[in-house]
């Protein structure tokens, strides 16, 4: 195998397809929330939001602790915390248990996301195998979208898809092996490097979250309420846009890094924000559907490169679940953010809204990503150095 095309670590890619999944579904489970449970449209984004800011809570609590727990043993506590507490919130109708259920399935793919986030900055290519765990979660969720509106009413269902994608993980988890392990540990003690850089891409990854959650959490409502659709039209929709963003992810994946990060981070976020105002300003299927569908592409390709950003940052992987975890707490909030806009502005204004702030944090985050280009350079350099003798079956599954 030519050290340039390394195999893929497919359980790390099982792993991030998992732990993402909540937040691709968020949409549906929100609505189902406010349609099933005696819950206002605001009280189920408050609800959607709690199950996100427990993701968010497992991945500022595990940022450095991957490697002291081990890899295989958090992936399958993860996993198994998701099943348990999907699985509860879709079992039940009692809303304490629900919110209980969504919190603790929330925490669990948070885990499991830490898991995943810290084993691909240890990669030798990090865009590639993000590009391809975003993949496979944008094709894991297209199918759901198709498929749930056909499964009956109630809140239950995508939160029982999210119970069941976590149990069939469990396999993967047991072949992580010493994937994430494989970082260098000659600094294992020292300082967070790149300090700066860290600290403004966590913080403008949070609002860039938010504002793409924003949107997110009500296009479920946008398209029943302000566009008239059905909601087998709204989830065969989403699923187009996820589909076409499968196509954006292998575009992105196929350029890699040859344009370098600012371009495709600075440039994209602009034109995200263009279809975000589109979408929430959408009062036919037309308007809907090309909005969603332009913004479903670029999305992924965008948040691809960000994640390679903050892997850059440090070979250990901890800047990875820092920022994710950031990332994962602008994801939190957006549907209680996007439901409390919309509530007092309407949709078209929040779209206004959210286009503004995401023009405005497009300059900062294409700044970081212009100035880490050394060390990038540098955190390839050092991890190929430590990894010579121990190239390939680092990351081939256990038998």
């Amino acid at each position: 195998m030519s050290p340039r095309t390394p195999t893929l670590p497919w359980p790390l890619v099982a792993l991030f397809t998992a732990g993402y999944l909540a937040a691709y579904l968020l949409p549906t489970t929100v609505g189902r929330l406010d349609a099933a449970l005696p819950l206002t449209a605001t009280e189920a984004g408050a609800v959607g939001s709690a199950l996100l800011l427990g993701s968010a809570t497992a991945g500022f609590t595990l940022a450095a602790q991957v490697e002291r727990f081990g890899p295989r043993r958090l992936a399958r506590a993860g996993l198994l915390l998701a099943a348990a507490g999907y699985g509860t919130a879709a079992l039940t109708t009692s809303l304490p248990a629900v919110v209980a259920g969504a919190v603790l399935g929330g925490f669990g793919s948070g885990t499991a996301t830490a898991v995943a986030a810290a084993g691909i900055a240890a990669q030798r290519d990090p865009h590639r195998v993000s590009t391809t765990g975003l993949l496979g979660v944008s094709a894991l969720a297209g199918a759901l979208y198709l498929t749930i509106p056909h499964l009956g009413p109630g809140h239950g269902v995508p939160l029982a898809a999210l119970a069941v994608t976590a149990l069939l993980t469990l396999s993967a988890a047991g072949r992580l092996t010493t994937a994430v392990a494989a970082a260098p540990t000659g600094g294992e003690r020292g300082p967070l490097p790149h300090r700066r850089s860290g600290l403004v891409l966590a913080a403008t990854l949070l609002l860039w979250s938010l504002a793409q959650n924003s949107l997110w959490g009500v296009s479920g409502r946008i398209g029943t309420t302000q566009a008239g659709l059905t909601e087998v039209t709204v989830g065969a929709v989403f699923a187009a846009a996820l589909g076409a963003g499968l196509l954006g992810v292998i575009g992105a994946g196929a350029l890699g890094v040859r344009l370098g990060r600012a371009l495709p981070i600075g440039g994209g976020t602009a034109l995200i924000a263009g279809c975000i105002a589109l979408s929430a300003s959408a009062t036919d299927l037309t308007t809907f559907a090309t909005g969603e569908i332009a913004w479903n592409v670029l999305y992924p390709v965008v948040l691809s490169y960000l994640i390679g950003l903050a892997a850059s940052l440090d070979p250990r992987g901890r800047w990875a679940v820092l920022v994710g975890s950031a990332s994962s707490l602008g994801t939190a909030a957006g549907p209680l953010t996007g439901s409390l806009l919309s509530a007092h502005a309407g949709f078209p204004a929040m779209g206004a809204i959210l286009a503004v702030g995401l023009l405005l944090i497009a300059a900062p985050m294409t700044a970081v990503a212009l100035r880490t280009t050394t060390a990038t350079t540098e955190h390839a350099r050092y991890r190929d150095r430590d990894r010579t003798a121990t190239e390939q079956p680092e990351y081939r599954p256990a038998a």
